[in-house]
Protein backbone atom coordinates (compact mmCIF):
# COMPACT_ATOMS: atom_id res chain seq x y z
CA UNK A 1 0.00 0.00 0.00
CA UNK A 2 1.29 3.46 -0.85
CA UNK A 3 1.80 5.55 2.27
CA UNK A 4 0.10 8.93 2.34
CA UNK A 5 3.01 10.49 4.17
CA UNK A 6 5.60 9.44 1.61
CA UNK A 7 3.89 11.01 -1.35
CA UNK A 8 6.25 13.66 -2.78
CA UNK A 9 5.22 17.19 -3.61
CA UNK A 10 5.09 18.10 -7.29
CA UNK A 11 8.41 19.38 -8.56
CA UNK A 12 8.44 22.96 -9.74
CA UNK A 13 10.77 23.58 -12.65
CA UNK A 14 13.09 26.55 -11.96
CA UNK A 15 13.61 29.23 -14.61
CA UNK A 16 16.23 28.60 -17.28
CA UNK A 17 19.82 29.47 -16.43
CA UNK A 18 21.25 32.46 -18.23
CA UNK A 19 17.92 34.12 -18.94
CA UNK A 20 17.31 37.40 -17.04
CA UNK A 21 14.48 36.78 -14.61
CA UNK A 22 14.03 40.23 -13.19
CA UNK A 23 15.78 39.49 -9.91
CA UNK A 24 16.62 42.88 -8.50
CA UNK A 25 19.89 41.77 -6.87
CA UNK A 26 20.99 39.84 -9.95
CA UNK A 27 19.56 41.56 -13.01
CA UNK A 28 19.01 45.09 -11.71
CA UNK A 29 15.68 46.87 -11.32
CA UNK A 30 14.88 47.60 -14.95
CA UNK A 31 11.32 46.22 -15.41
CA UNK A 32 10.98 43.35 -17.87
CA UNK A 33 7.22 43.54 -18.44
CA UNK A 34 4.35 45.98 -18.39
CA UNK A 35 3.13 45.00 -14.96
CA UNK A 36 6.53 45.65 -13.41
CA UNK A 37 6.73 48.99 -15.24
CA UNK A 38 3.44 50.09 -13.68
CA UNK A 39 4.46 48.99 -10.19
CA UNK A 40 7.78 50.78 -10.47
CA UNK A 41 6.22 53.96 -11.84
CA UNK A 42 3.85 54.39 -8.91
CA UNK A 43 3.53 52.55 -5.60
CA UNK A 44 0.19 50.75 -5.49
CA UNK A 45 -0.46 52.19 -2.04
CA UNK A 46 -0.65 55.67 -3.56
CA UNK A 47 -3.97 54.93 -5.26
CA UNK A 48 -5.83 55.49 -2.01
CA UNK A 49 -5.50 59.25 -2.36
CA UNK A 50 -7.00 59.08 -5.86
CA UNK A 51 -9.86 56.87 -4.68
CA UNK A 52 -10.73 59.26 -1.86
CA UNK A 53 -10.32 62.53 -3.74
CA UNK A 54 -11.06 61.71 -7.38
CA UNK A 55 -12.80 58.42 -8.07
CA UNK A 56 -15.27 58.43 -5.17
CA UNK A 57 -16.49 61.83 -6.32
CA UNK A 58 -16.38 61.10 -10.06
CA UNK A 59 -17.87 57.60 -9.95
CA UNK A 60 -16.88 54.41 -11.75
CA UNK A 61 -16.41 56.05 -15.16
CA UNK A 62 -13.77 58.39 -13.74
CA UNK A 63 -11.43 55.54 -12.72
CA UNK A 64 -8.21 55.23 -14.70
CA UNK A 65 -8.07 51.68 -16.14
CA UNK A 66 -4.47 51.35 -14.99
CA UNK A 67 -5.56 51.94 -11.41
CA UNK A 68 -8.69 49.80 -11.71
CA UNK A 69 -6.85 46.67 -12.83
CA UNK A 70 -3.74 47.09 -10.69
CA UNK A 71 -3.29 49.34 -7.66
CA UNK A 72 -6.91 49.02 -6.49
CA UNK A 73 -5.93 45.53 -5.31
CA UNK A 74 -3.41 47.04 -2.88
CA UNK A 75 -6.45 48.31 -0.97
CA UNK A 76 -8.48 45.11 -1.12
CA UNK A 77 -10.63 46.00 -4.14
CA UNK A 78 -11.41 43.89 -7.23
CA UNK A 79 -14.16 44.47 -9.74
CA UNK A 80 -16.61 41.59 -9.49
CA UNK A 81 -18.02 39.53 -12.32
CA UNK A 82 -20.91 40.96 -14.30
CA UNK A 83 -24.06 38.86 -13.71
CA UNK A 84 -25.32 36.63 -16.49
CA UNK A 85 -22.00 35.71 -18.12
CA UNK A 86 -21.71 31.92 -18.21
CA UNK A 87 -18.47 30.11 -17.46
CA UNK A 88 -17.92 29.16 -21.09
CA UNK A 89 -17.15 32.78 -21.88
CA UNK A 90 -14.61 33.36 -19.10
CA UNK A 91 -11.60 32.63 -21.30
CA UNK A 92 -12.96 34.37 -24.41
CA UNK A 93 -13.84 37.81 -23.04
CA UNK A 94 -11.53 40.65 -22.12
CA UNK A 95 -11.38 41.67 -18.44
CA UNK A 96 -13.39 44.84 -19.08
CA UNK A 97 -16.11 42.74 -20.69
CA UNK A 98 -16.33 40.43 -17.69
CA UNK A 99 -16.25 43.03 -14.95
CA UNK A 100 -19.14 44.82 -13.34
CA UNK A 101 -19.22 48.37 -11.99
CA UNK A 102 -19.22 46.95 -8.44
CA UNK A 103 -16.37 45.78 -6.27
CA UNK A 104 -15.49 42.91 -4.04
CA UNK A 105 -13.89 44.39 -0.91
CA UNK A 106 -11.68 42.19 1.25
CA UNK A 107 -11.47 43.13 4.91
CA UNK A 108 -8.06 42.19 6.25
CA UNK A 109 -8.19 40.32 9.58
CA UNK A 110 -4.66 39.39 10.66
CA UNK A 111 -4.74 36.30 12.85
CA UNK A 112 -8.50 36.15 12.31
CA UNK A 113 -8.92 38.17 15.52
CA UNK A 114 -12.18 40.12 15.86
CA UNK A 115 -14.21 41.76 18.57
CA UNK A 116 -17.98 41.70 18.47
CA UNK A 117 -17.87 45.46 17.89
CA UNK A 118 -15.74 44.93 14.79
CA UNK A 119 -17.97 42.12 13.54
CA UNK A 120 -21.03 44.32 13.98
CA UNK A 121 -19.41 47.15 12.04
CA UNK A 122 -18.58 44.80 9.13
CA UNK A 123 -22.17 43.55 9.20
CA UNK A 124 -23.59 47.06 9.17
CA UNK A 125 -21.31 48.03 6.28
CA UNK A 126 -22.50 44.96 4.40
CA UNK A 127 -26.14 45.85 4.93
CA UNK A 128 -25.70 49.50 3.98
CA UNK A 129 -23.17 49.26 1.16
CA UNK A 130 -22.89 45.59 0.07
CA UNK A 131 -26.44 44.29 -0.47
CA UNK A 132 -26.10 42.26 2.74
CA UNK A 133 -23.27 40.09 1.32
CA UNK A 134 -20.53 38.59 3.50
CA UNK A 135 -18.31 35.54 2.98
CA UNK A 136 -15.71 34.04 5.29
CA UNK A 137 -12.66 33.12 3.24
CA UNK A 138 -10.17 30.32 3.80
CA UNK A 139 -7.59 32.99 4.58
CA UNK A 140 -9.44 34.40 7.59
CA UNK A 141 -10.71 37.48 5.75
CA UNK A 142 -14.29 38.62 5.28
CA UNK A 143 -15.28 39.58 1.73
CA UNK A 144 -18.09 41.94 0.82
CA UNK A 145 -19.63 42.38 -2.62
CA UNK A 146 -21.65 44.97 -4.53
CA UNK A 147 -19.52 47.81 -3.17
CA UNK A 148 -19.65 51.04 -5.19
CA UNK A 149 -16.60 53.26 -5.53
CA UNK A 150 -18.54 56.20 -4.12
CA UNK A 151 -18.92 54.32 -0.81
CA UNK A 152 -15.32 53.23 -0.35
CA UNK A 153 -14.00 56.23 1.67
CA UNK A 154 -16.86 55.96 4.15
CA UNK A 155 -16.35 52.20 4.46
CA UNK A 156 -12.67 52.77 5.19
CA UNK A 157 -13.55 55.39 7.79
CA UNK A 158 -15.89 53.01 9.61
CA UNK A 159 -13.48 50.06 9.46
CA UNK A 160 -10.50 52.06 10.65
CA UNK A 161 -12.51 53.59 13.50
CA UNK A 162 -12.67 50.11 15.05
CA UNK A 163 -9.13 49.02 14.16
CA UNK A 164 -9.81 47.19 10.89
CA UNK A 165 -8.34 47.81 7.44
CA UNK A 166 -8.22 46.65 3.84
CA UNK A 167 -4.56 47.67 3.41
CA UNK A 168 -2.69 45.16 1.23
CA UNK A 169 -5.56 42.67 1.39
CA UNK A 170 -4.79 41.93 -2.29
CA UNK A 171 -1.96 42.72 -4.72
CA UNK A 172 1.76 41.97 -4.95
CA UNK A 173 2.21 42.58 -1.25
CA UNK A 174 2.22 40.76 2.10
CA UNK A 175 -1.37 39.52 2.31
CA UNK A 176 -3.26 38.80 5.53
CA UNK A 177 -1.28 36.95 8.20
CA UNK A 178 -2.91 33.62 8.99
CA UNK A 179 -2.84 32.99 12.72
CA UNK A 180 -4.03 30.26 15.04
CA UNK A 181 -7.71 30.84 15.81
CA UNK A 182 -7.03 29.81 19.40
CA UNK A 183 -3.96 31.97 19.94
CA UNK A 184 -3.51 32.95 23.54
CA UNK A 185 -6.45 30.97 24.87
CA UNK A 186 -6.00 27.23 24.15
CA UNK A 187 -5.04 25.16 27.17
CA UNK A 188 -2.57 23.10 25.12
CA UNK A 189 -0.89 25.96 23.25
CA UNK A 190 2.88 25.80 22.81
CA UNK A 191 3.41 29.54 22.29
CA UNK A 192 1.05 32.46 21.73
CA UNK A 193 1.74 33.92 18.26
CA UNK A 194 -0.31 37.07 18.90
CA UNK A 195 2.66 39.34 19.77
CA UNK A 196 4.53 38.27 16.62
CA UNK A 197 1.49 38.72 14.36
CA UNK A 198 0.82 42.18 15.80
CA UNK A 199 4.42 43.27 15.50
CA UNK A 200 4.78 42.13 11.89
CA UNK A 201 1.54 43.90 11.00
CA UNK A 202 2.57 47.08 12.84
CA UNK A 203 6.02 47.28 11.31
CA UNK A 204 5.54 46.09 7.77
CA UNK A 205 1.95 46.20 6.49
CA UNK A 206 1.61 49.34 4.42
CA UNK A 207 5.38 49.89 4.41
CA UNK A 208 6.58 50.93 0.92
CA UNK A 209 9.67 48.76 1.47
CA UNK A 210 7.42 45.73 0.87
CA UNK A 211 4.65 47.11 -1.33
CA UNK A 212 6.29 46.03 -4.58
CA UNK A 213 6.92 42.29 -4.36
CA UNK A 214 7.14 40.00 -7.40
CA UNK A 215 3.70 38.52 -6.62
CA UNK A 216 1.38 37.88 -3.69
CA UNK A 217 3.08 36.84 -0.47
CA UNK A 218 1.35 34.74 2.17
CA UNK A 219 2.21 34.30 5.84
CA UNK A 220 1.02 31.78 8.45
CA UNK A 221 1.92 31.65 12.14
CA UNK A 222 0.71 29.24 14.80
CA UNK A 223 1.73 28.15 18.24
CA UNK A 224 -0.88 25.43 18.56
CA UNK A 225 0.06 21.74 18.27
CA UNK A 226 -2.80 21.09 15.79
CA UNK A 227 -0.83 23.15 13.21
CA UNK A 228 -4.04 24.99 12.37
CA UNK A 229 -2.90 27.52 9.73
CA UNK A 230 -2.22 25.36 6.62
CA UNK A 231 1.45 26.28 6.98
CA UNK A 232 2.69 23.98 4.20
CA UNK A 233 1.10 26.13 1.48
CA UNK A 234 2.29 29.59 2.53
CA UNK A 235 5.31 31.57 1.38
CA UNK A 236 6.56 31.84 4.96
CA UNK A 237 5.30 29.98 8.00
CA UNK A 238 6.25 29.84 11.64
CA UNK A 239 5.08 26.70 13.43
CA UNK A 240 5.25 26.39 17.20
CA UNK A 241 7.79 23.92 18.57
CA UNK A 242 9.76 23.38 21.77
CA UNK A 243 13.54 23.51 21.42
CA UNK A 244 15.29 21.20 23.90
CA UNK A 245 17.53 24.03 25.10
CA UNK A 246 15.89 27.30 24.01
CA UNK A 247 12.32 26.53 24.96
CA UNK A 248 9.20 27.43 22.99
CA UNK A 249 9.61 29.11 19.62
CA UNK A 250 9.00 28.47 15.94
CA UNK A 251 10.05 26.11 13.15
CA UNK A 252 10.65 28.11 9.93
CA UNK A 253 9.04 27.03 6.64
CA UNK A 254 9.22 28.74 3.24
CA UNK A 255 8.08 28.32 -0.34
CA UNK A 256 4.63 26.75 -0.24
CA UNK A 257 1.82 27.61 -2.67
CA UNK A 258 -0.78 25.83 -4.80
CA UNK A 259 -2.48 27.39 -7.86
CA UNK A 260 -1.85 25.60 -11.17
CA UNK A 261 1.68 24.48 -10.20
CA UNK A 262 1.43 23.30 -6.61
CA UNK A 263 4.43 22.99 -4.35
CA UNK A 264 4.55 22.27 -0.64
CA UNK A 265 6.72 24.43 1.55
CA UNK A 266 9.92 23.16 3.11
CA UNK A 267 11.53 23.43 6.51
CA UNK A 268 14.78 25.34 6.69
CA UNK A 269 15.72 23.41 9.82
CA UNK A 270 16.00 26.70 11.69
CA UNK A 271 14.59 27.56 15.12
CA UNK A 272 13.22 31.07 15.54
CA UNK A 273 12.64 32.65 18.94
CA UNK A 274 9.71 34.99 19.55
CA UNK A 275 12.10 37.95 19.70
CA UNK A 276 13.70 36.97 16.37
CA UNK A 277 10.45 36.29 14.52
CA UNK A 278 9.66 39.78 13.13
CA UNK A 279 13.23 40.22 11.88
CA UNK A 280 13.23 36.75 10.32
CA UNK A 281 9.94 37.58 8.59
CA UNK A 282 11.52 40.77 7.26
CA UNK A 283 14.56 38.84 6.04
CA UNK A 284 12.58 36.14 4.22
CA UNK A 285 10.28 38.74 2.68
CA UNK A 286 13.27 40.79 1.58
CA UNK A 287 14.76 37.75 -0.14
CA UNK A 288 11.54 37.37 -2.10
CA UNK A 289 11.55 41.06 -2.99
CA UNK A 290 15.20 41.10 -4.05
CA UNK A 291 15.64 37.65 -5.60
CA UNK A 292 12.13 36.69 -6.68
CA UNK A 293 11.55 36.15 -10.40
CA UNK A 294 9.74 39.14 -11.88
CA UNK A 295 10.07 38.55 -15.63
CA UNK A 296 7.11 36.14 -15.92
CA UNK A 297 4.18 36.46 -13.51
CA UNK A 298 3.47 32.74 -13.68
CA UNK A 299 6.98 32.13 -12.29
CA UNK A 300 7.01 34.97 -9.76
CA UNK A 301 6.00 33.16 -6.55
CA UNK A 302 8.44 32.24 -3.81
CA UNK A 303 8.03 28.51 -4.57
CA UNK A 304 9.95 28.89 -7.84
CA UNK A 305 12.87 30.55 -6.09
CA UNK A 306 12.98 27.82 -3.46
CA UNK A 307 12.84 25.14 -6.17
CA UNK A 308 15.90 26.73 -7.77
CA UNK A 309 17.89 27.38 -4.61
CA UNK A 310 16.89 24.60 -2.23
CA UNK A 311 16.43 25.12 1.53
CA UNK A 312 20.15 25.05 2.37
CA UNK A 313 21.03 27.96 0.09
CA UNK A 314 17.92 29.85 1.14
CA UNK A 315 18.89 29.63 4.80
CA UNK A 316 22.48 30.59 4.01
CA UNK A 317 21.39 33.74 2.13
CA UNK A 318 18.91 34.62 4.86
CA UNK A 319 21.51 34.42 7.60
CA UNK A 320 24.46 35.94 5.71
CA UNK A 321 22.83 38.75 3.70
CA UNK A 322 19.79 39.70 5.75
CA UNK A 323 20.02 38.67 9.40
CA UNK A 324 23.72 38.93 10.11
CA UNK A 325 23.52 36.04 12.57
CA UNK A 326 23.05 32.29 12.50
CA UNK A 327 19.76 30.79 13.56
CA UNK A 328 19.85 27.80 15.85
CA UNK A 329 19.03 24.43 14.36
CA UNK A 330 15.66 23.25 15.56
CA UNK A 331 13.31 20.29 15.70
CA UNK A 332 10.33 19.65 13.46
CA UNK A 333 6.89 19.93 14.98
CA UNK A 334 5.41 16.55 15.95
CA UNK A 335 2.34 15.14 14.21
CA UNK A 336 -0.82 16.92 15.35
CA UNK A 337 -2.94 15.00 17.83
CA UNK A 338 -6.16 17.03 17.50
CA UNK A 339 -8.09 18.47 14.52
CA UNK A 340 -7.05 21.95 13.45
CA UNK A 341 -10.51 23.27 12.60
CA UNK A 342 -11.42 23.63 16.31
CA UNK A 343 -15.05 22.68 15.73
CA UNK A 344 -16.95 21.94 18.94
CA UNK A 345 -16.48 22.92 22.58
CA UNK A 346 -12.98 23.13 24.09
CA UNK A 347 -11.50 24.36 27.38
CA UNK A 348 -9.48 27.57 27.52
CA UNK A 349 -6.45 27.97 29.74
CA UNK A 350 -8.42 30.37 31.98
CA UNK A 351 -11.28 27.98 32.73
CA UNK A 352 -13.72 29.38 30.16
CA UNK A 353 -14.53 27.65 26.85
CA UNK A 354 -14.15 28.33 23.14
CA UNK A 355 -16.65 27.03 20.61
CA UNK A 356 -15.87 26.34 16.95
CA UNK A 357 -18.89 26.65 14.66
CA UNK A 358 -19.45 25.94 10.98
CA UNK A 359 -21.56 27.99 8.61
CA UNK A 360 -22.07 26.50 5.15
CA UNK A 361 -18.90 27.04 3.05
CA UNK A 362 -18.35 30.44 4.68
CA UNK A 363 -21.49 32.01 3.26
CA UNK A 364 -23.02 34.47 5.70
CA UNK A 365 -24.61 37.93 5.38
CA UNK A 366 -24.32 41.30 7.01
CA UNK A 367 -27.54 40.65 8.87
CA UNK A 368 -26.19 37.41 10.28
CA UNK A 369 -22.87 39.01 11.26
CA UNK A 370 -24.77 41.53 13.36
CA UNK A 371 -26.95 38.79 14.83
CA UNK A 372 -23.86 36.72 15.68
CA UNK A 373 -22.35 39.70 17.51
CA UNK A 374 -25.59 40.19 19.43
CA UNK A 375 -25.77 36.50 20.38
CA UNK A 376 -22.19 36.44 21.63
CA UNK A 377 -22.63 39.55 23.75
CA UNK A 378 -25.87 38.19 25.22
CA UNK A 379 -23.84 35.26 26.53
CA UNK A 380 -20.87 37.29 27.73
CA UNK A 381 -18.47 36.76 24.85
CA UNK A 382 -16.89 39.74 23.11
CA UNK A 383 -14.16 38.04 21.06
CA UNK A 384 -14.12 35.62 18.15
CA UNK A 385 -11.79 34.39 15.42
CA UNK A 386 -12.15 33.50 11.78
CA UNK A 387 -10.33 30.34 10.63
CA UNK A 388 -8.50 29.11 7.51
CA UNK A 389 -11.39 26.67 7.01
CA UNK A 390 -14.24 29.18 6.52
CA UNK A 391 -15.36 28.72 10.13
CA UNK A 392 -15.71 30.84 13.29
CA UNK A 393 -14.34 30.27 16.79
CA UNK A 394 -16.11 32.02 19.67
CA UNK A 395 -13.95 32.79 22.72
CA UNK A 396 -14.46 33.31 26.45
CA UNK A 397 -17.71 31.43 26.99
CA UNK A 398 -18.65 30.57 30.57
CA UNK A 399 -19.63 26.96 31.17
CA UNK A 400 -23.26 27.82 31.89
CA UNK A 401 -23.52 29.75 28.62
CA UNK A 402 -22.09 27.04 26.35
CA UNK A 403 -25.27 25.19 25.45
CA UNK A 404 -27.54 28.28 25.26
CA UNK A 405 -25.04 29.98 22.94
CA UNK A 406 -24.73 26.85 20.79
CA UNK A 407 -28.51 26.86 20.39
CA UNK A 408 -28.60 30.55 19.45
CA UNK A 409 -25.81 30.14 16.90
CA UNK A 410 -27.45 27.04 15.46
CA UNK A 411 -30.58 29.12 14.86
CA UNK A 412 -28.37 31.47 12.83
CA UNK A 413 -27.01 28.63 10.68
CA UNK A 414 -23.73 28.04 12.53
CA UNK A 415 -23.35 24.56 13.98
CA UNK A 416 -20.99 23.47 16.74
CA UNK A 417 -21.89 19.87 15.91
CA UNK A 418 -22.03 19.83 12.10
CA UNK A 419 -22.33 16.83 9.83
CA UNK A 420 -19.00 15.52 8.50
CA UNK A 421 -19.49 17.11 5.08
CA UNK A 422 -20.70 20.44 6.40
CA UNK A 423 -17.68 20.48 8.69
CA UNK A 424 -15.12 19.75 6.00
CA UNK A 425 -16.42 21.30 2.77
CA UNK A 426 -14.74 24.45 1.44
CA UNK A 427 -15.73 26.43 -1.64
CA UNK A 428 -14.22 29.46 -3.34
CA UNK A 429 -16.24 32.46 -4.55
CA UNK A 430 -16.96 30.87 -7.92
CA UNK A 431 -18.98 32.03 -10.89
CA UNK A 432 -21.29 34.26 -8.87
CA UNK A 433 -18.68 36.99 -8.39
CA UNK A 434 -15.25 35.89 -9.67
CA UNK A 435 -14.04 36.93 -13.13
CA UNK A 436 -11.76 33.87 -13.37
CA UNK A 437 -14.41 31.28 -12.52
CA UNK A 438 -15.81 28.75 -14.95
CA UNK A 439 -18.41 27.06 -12.72
CA UNK A 440 -20.60 27.81 -9.72
CA UNK A 441 -19.19 26.74 -6.36
CA UNK A 442 -21.09 28.08 -3.34
CA UNK A 443 -24.54 26.89 -4.39
CA UNK A 444 -23.11 23.64 -5.76
CA UNK A 445 -21.40 22.95 -2.45
CA UNK A 446 -24.46 23.88 -0.40
CA UNK A 447 -26.68 21.52 -2.41
CA UNK A 448 -24.09 18.74 -2.16
CA UNK A 449 -23.83 19.04 1.61
CA UNK A 450 -27.61 18.89 2.06
CA UNK A 451 -27.95 15.87 -0.22
CA UNK A 452 -25.02 13.96 1.30
CA UNK A 453 -26.33 14.56 4.81
CA UNK A 454 -29.52 12.80 3.74
CA UNK A 455 -28.02 10.06 1.62
CA UNK A 456 -25.29 9.09 4.09
CA UNK A 457 -27.38 9.51 7.23
CA UNK A 458 -26.74 6.69 9.63
CA UNK A 459 -23.29 5.91 8.25
CA UNK A 460 -20.61 6.56 10.85
CA UNK A 461 -17.68 7.97 8.91
CA UNK A 462 -14.32 7.23 10.60
CA UNK A 463 -13.36 10.85 9.96
CA UNK A 464 -14.78 13.78 7.98
CA UNK A 465 -13.91 13.75 4.28
CA UNK A 466 -12.64 17.12 3.12
CA UNK A 467 -14.45 18.22 -0.04
CA UNK A 468 -12.98 21.33 -1.67
CA UNK A 469 -14.72 22.90 -4.64
CA UNK A 470 -12.96 25.43 -6.87
CA UNK A 471 -14.42 27.39 -9.76
CA UNK A 472 -11.25 27.53 -11.88
CA UNK A 473 -7.72 26.02 -11.94
CA UNK A 474 -6.22 28.53 -9.49
CA UNK A 475 -7.01 26.53 -6.34
CA UNK A 476 -8.17 29.25 -3.97
CA UNK A 477 -10.11 26.42 -2.29
CA UNK A 478 -6.97 24.26 -2.01
CA UNK A 479 -8.13 21.40 -4.22
CA UNK A 480 -4.79 19.57 -4.29
CA UNK A 481 -4.73 19.22 -0.49
CA UNK A 482 -8.24 17.83 0.03
CA UNK A 483 -9.50 14.28 0.28
CA UNK A 484 -11.70 15.15 -2.70
CA UNK A 485 -10.67 18.25 -4.61
CA UNK A 486 -12.75 19.49 -7.53
CA UNK A 487 -11.26 21.84 -10.14
CA UNK A 488 -13.90 23.67 -12.13
CA UNK A 489 -13.95 23.27 -15.90
CA UNK A 490 -16.32 22.70 -18.78
CA UNK A 491 -16.91 19.07 -19.76
CA UNK A 492 -17.80 18.12 -23.32
CA UNK A 493 -19.94 15.02 -23.78
CA UNK A 494 -19.97 12.58 -26.70
CA UNK A 495 -22.39 14.85 -28.57
CA UNK A 496 -20.16 17.88 -28.25
CA UNK A 497 -22.37 19.54 -25.64
CA UNK A 498 -20.57 21.40 -22.87
CA UNK A 499 -21.70 21.52 -19.26
CA UNK A 500 -20.17 22.71 -15.96
CA UNK A 501 -18.06 20.12 -14.23
CA UNK A 502 -14.86 19.31 -12.41
CA UNK A 503 -11.56 17.50 -12.70
CA UNK A 504 -11.21 15.27 -9.64
CA UNK A 505 -8.20 15.25 -7.31
CA UNK A 506 -8.09 12.56 -4.62
CA UNK A 507 -6.07 11.84 -1.49
CA UNK A 508 -4.46 15.19 -0.82
CA UNK A 509 -4.08 16.71 2.62
CA UNK A 510 -2.01 18.75 5.04
CA UNK A 511 -0.55 17.62 8.35
CA UNK A 512 -3.35 16.77 10.74
CA UNK A 513 -4.41 14.39 13.47
CA UNK A 514 -5.01 11.71 10.80
CA UNK A 515 -2.03 12.50 8.59
CA UNK A 516 1.63 12.82 9.50
CA UNK A 517 2.81 14.89 6.55
CA UNK A 518 1.29 16.98 3.79
CA UNK A 519 0.87 15.50 0.33
CA UNK A 520 -0.76 16.47 -2.95
CA UNK A 521 -3.70 14.50 -4.27
CA UNK A 522 -3.64 12.29 -7.33
CA UNK A 523 -5.59 12.65 -10.53
CA UNK A 524 -6.90 9.77 -12.60
CA UNK A 525 -6.73 10.01 -16.36
CA UNK A 526 -10.09 11.05 -17.71
CA UNK A 527 -11.73 11.30 -14.29
CA UNK A 528 -14.09 14.23 -14.51
CA UNK A 529 -17.56 14.70 -13.13
CA UNK A 530 -20.32 17.04 -14.25
CA UNK A 531 -21.87 19.35 -11.69
CA UNK A 532 -25.15 17.47 -12.04
CA UNK A 533 -23.41 14.16 -11.22
CA UNK A 534 -21.29 15.51 -8.39
CA UNK A 535 -23.48 14.33 -5.51
CA UNK A 536 -23.79 10.83 -6.95
CA UNK A 537 -20.01 10.63 -7.39
CA UNK A 538 -19.15 11.74 -3.85
CA UNK A 539 -21.72 9.35 -2.38
CA UNK A 540 -20.41 6.48 -4.52
CA UNK A 541 -16.76 6.97 -3.67
CA UNK A 542 -17.50 7.47 0.02
CA UNK A 543 -19.43 4.21 0.20
CA UNK A 544 -16.67 2.44 -1.73
CA UNK A 545 -14.05 3.65 0.74
CA UNK A 546 -16.15 2.42 3.66
CA UNK A 547 -16.58 -0.97 1.99
CA UNK A 548 -12.97 -1.49 0.85
CA UNK A 549 -10.80 0.20 3.48
CA UNK A 550 -8.64 -1.72 5.86
CA UNK A 551 -9.35 -1.32 9.56
CA UNK A 552 -7.61 2.02 10.10
CA UNK A 553 -7.18 3.27 6.52
CA UNK A 554 -8.06 6.94 6.05
CA UNK A 555 -9.81 8.13 2.91
CA UNK A 556 -6.57 9.63 1.61
CA UNK A 557 -4.59 6.44 2.21
CA UNK A 558 -7.24 4.42 0.42
CA UNK A 559 -7.54 6.87 -2.49
CA UNK A 560 -3.79 7.00 -3.06
CA UNK A 561 -3.48 3.21 -3.10
CA UNK A 562 -6.71 2.21 -4.86
CA UNK A 563 -6.91 1.04 -8.46
CA UNK A 564 -8.06 3.72 -10.88
CA UNK A 565 -11.31 1.93 -11.63
CA UNK A 566 -12.25 2.03 -7.95
CA UNK A 567 -12.02 5.82 -8.05
CA UNK A 568 -14.40 6.37 -10.95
Amino acid sequence: MTSVDSRPAQRVRPPRAGVPNGQWKVDGRAPLNGNEELKQADDGLNVRERIENVYAAGGFDSIDPGDLHGPFRWWGLYTQRKPGIDGGRTATLEPEELEDRYFMMRVRIDGGALTTEQLRVIGEISREFGRDSADLTDRQNIQLHWVEIESVPEIWRRLEAVGLQTTEACGDVPRVILGSPVAGIAADEIIDPTPVIREISRRYIGDPAFSNLPRKYKTAITGHPSQDVVHEINDISLVGVVHPELGAGYDLWVGGALSTTPRLGERLGAFVTEAQAPEVWEGVTSIFRDYGYRRLRNKARMKFLLADWGPEKFREVLEREYLGFTLADGPAAPKPSTPGDHIGVHPQKDGAYFIGVAPTVGRLSGTRLVAIADALETHGSFRLRTTPHQKLVVLDVAEDDVEPLIADLDALGLSARPSPFRRSTVACTGLEYCKLAIVDTKDTATEAIAALETRLKGIDLPHPISLHINGCPNSCARIQTADIGLKGQLITDENGVQSPGFQVHLGGGLASDIRGEAGLGRTVRGLKVTASDLIDYVERITRRWIAERTYDQTFAEWALSADEEALR
